[in-house]
């Protein structure tokens, strides 16, 4: 599972051979959750409420770039949140 990005704690993963909808996986401590990339919004899992935001936050940054690794499955690593 390639890393994305790290930042905060959070570490970000994308698998290119998942399933719809387009989406990324968010680890925090003995959390993981899958986030949308088009909406930002919980896929399912749970992530704290700080960290979400923080993980929402990020995704909306970068979200037109997410969508272009989901669809070209061409791994690069992300800048960070800071």
């Amino acid at each position: 599972m390639p890393e994305i990005s790290r930042f905060y704690g959070v570490v970000v993963y994308m698998f290119f051979n998942d399933h719809v909808p387009p989406h990324f996986k968010a680890q925090y401590a003995e959390y993981e959750a899958n986030i949308g990339i088009e909406s930002g919004n919980l896929v399912d899992g749970k992530l704290p409420s700080g960290k979400l935001k923080l993980v929402q936050a990020w995704a909306e940054i970068h979200k037109v770039e997410l969508m272009e690794m989901w669809n070209t499955k061409k791994f690069h690593k992300i800048n960070p949140l800071i």
